[in-house]
């Protein structure tokens, strides 16, 4: 989240809960495809707006690198897990 710019001294404590999370293994493809993301952020006067997803699925793209199968699954994922880090990137920006 620091790499994000994101200040995490300033967010609420139960953020934090847990210092560890369990992934399942179907959700792992997912889980490493966002994080070799993680510098592939669009952004905006207000904020981060969303994934370049350019980077995903142009023809050589990481899709093509790390020979995702079921790109449809992972897209999803991905959808979810950028949902979900915008709200919390965006809310520290308001």
């Amino acid at each position: 989240m620091k790499a994000l710019g994101v200040d995490i001294s300033k967010l609420p404590p139960e953020t934090f809960k847990r210092a560890d999370f369990e992934v399942e293994e179907e959700n792992w493809e997912t889980v490493i495809m966002f994080l070799n993301m993680q510098t592939q952020w669009n952004i905006a006067y207000g904020g981060y707006v969303g994934l370049k997803y350019e980077v995903l699925l142009l023809k050589g793209g990481l899709f093509d690198l790390f020979k995702v199968e079921d790109r449809s699954k992972v897209l999803y994922g991905l959808q979810i897990m950028e949902s979900t880090a915008l709200k919390i990137i965006n809310k520290e920006k308001k």
